[in-house]
């Protein structure tokens, strides 16, 4: 059986072979690219892809007949049967995939063009208050709409544990009555990198209770099983998943309620960013899903671990998963501190002198999750072992 080191190096070895395909990170050896929650970089496959596509067969799909509108045609569908199998449907004869600009979109589709038709007098939702606001102001949004309209709807803010910051699915069960009829979840979160263990609420919710996931922060990094998950609306965005700015998708299941349709004329579909995205699905897939999770939890694990020693900084989340070898690290390549001294921005601007680039703000959180200002070190595969290490020196010369 492979021991632990043997597993590292083996990992490490596949990694330097990964990273040498990102052009802009082997171009700026001196910087440290660290915020790949905002967006991911891009492998050569991805940029091939795209100029492939822009210099043989660039036009617009299902509306010709030559060959060059054929092969978009081809690409745009070809993509959505891509993006079925990336996500393990269990029922791609009847789900759909919607090509968006990205999660926010996506969501607002969920909220505008199918919640808002479902919902009647009385009835219930649940949702976030602490997660990424992409997740929150649609539903909110979507209950304007209907008392507008004379129907009220009752919001309830999806319940967390205080010690780990995953949803509380006991809290939730209490919740839960004859008329909820939707939950709002996000597999991975944007600021404190767990998985929120979304596997748990189709057990509480029940059989009938439509779930929409905002999967932004979790496709492109974990593999995504829509038949362990059971949920019926996931929203991700491509340009966080290796794919060109602009390019996301809509998956729905049409299982509960009735089968989504976005409302009004389909226009023109961001056909390069479609060609980007399946490119970059299938870079993944060759990658190696499941070693893209293990290398982006290994990271972040050896960067809190560092972080737990150095007495001036406030890891936030889940304080029992900072040391590298706790049973219960969940991290998914996202770790977020405070300086106790050093104002967050001031500390960013600190950073990128060293040739760190990361995120300093309020991090688009919900309100109930604080709106103070952060630093937020997000890693993707292109990340390394000595970048780590390297950001973890420069704090400790700041502690």
């Amino acid at each position: 059986m492979e021991g632990e080191t043997g597993r590292v190096e083996r990992l490490a070895a596949w990694h330097s072979g990964l990273r040498a395909e990102f052009p802009i990170i082997t171009r700026h050896p001196e910087l440290a690219y660290l915020d790949s929650a905002a967006t991911a970089q891009k492998p050569r496959a991805v940029l091939d892809a795209v100029q492939e596509y822009l210099t043989t067969s660039n036009a617009n799909a299902g509306r010709g007949t030559y060959p060059w509108a054929n092969r978009t045609t081809a690409i745009i569908e070809g993509t959505r049967n891509r993006v079925k199998a990336f996500l393990d449907d269990p029922s791609p004869d009847t789900s759909e995939v919607h090509f968006t600009s990205g999660t926010t979109e996506g969501l607002r589709l969920v909220a505008l063009d199918w919640l808002v038709h479902q919902l009647r007098d009385g009835d219930e939702i649940i949702v976030p208050a602490a997660d990424h606001q992409a997740n929150i102001s649609p539903w909110h949004e979507a209950v304007e709409v209907l008392a507008r309209q004379g129907t009220r709807v009752t919001v309830r803010a999806m319940p967390y544990q205080l010690s780990s910051g995953d949803y509380d699915t006991e809290a939730l069960a209490g919740l839960v009555s004859s008329r909820t009829r939707f939950v709002a979840a996000t597999h991975v979160h944007h600021v404190y990198g767990g998985d929120m263990n979304v596997h748990r609420i189709r057990r509480t919710v029940g059989p009938d209770v439509t779930i929409c996931l905002d999967a932004a922060q979790s496709v492109g990094h974990l593999p995504v099983s829509m038949k362990a998950l059971d949920v019926d609306f996931v929203a991700f965005s491509g340009h966080k998943a290796l794919a060109l700015p602009g390019s996301g998708a809509l998956w729905s299941r049409n299982a509960r309620g009735t089968p989504f349709t976005p409302r009004g004329w389909n226009g023109t579909p961001n056909t390069v960013g479609v060609a980007s995205l399946d490119a970059a699905l299938e870079w993944l897939e060759r990658a190696g899903l499941e070693r893209v999770e293990e290398w982006t939890v290994r990271l972040a694990a050896r960067l809190t671990d560092g972080l737990r020693a150095l007495p001036p900084y406030e890891v936030l989340g889940c304080q029992r998963s900072l040391a590298a070898d706790s049973p219960v690290q969940q991290r998914h390549g996202i770790v977020t501190f405070r300086h106790r001294a050093i104002d967050s921005v001031d500390l960013g601007f600190i950073l990128f002198s060293h040739g760190f680039m990361v995120r300093t703000d309020g991090l688009c959180q919900g309100g109930a999750g604080g709106s103070r200002s952060s630093v937020r070190v997000s890693l993707h595969v292109y990340n390394s072992r000595e970048e780590v290490d390297r950001l973890l020196g420069v704090l400790a010369d700041l502690a």
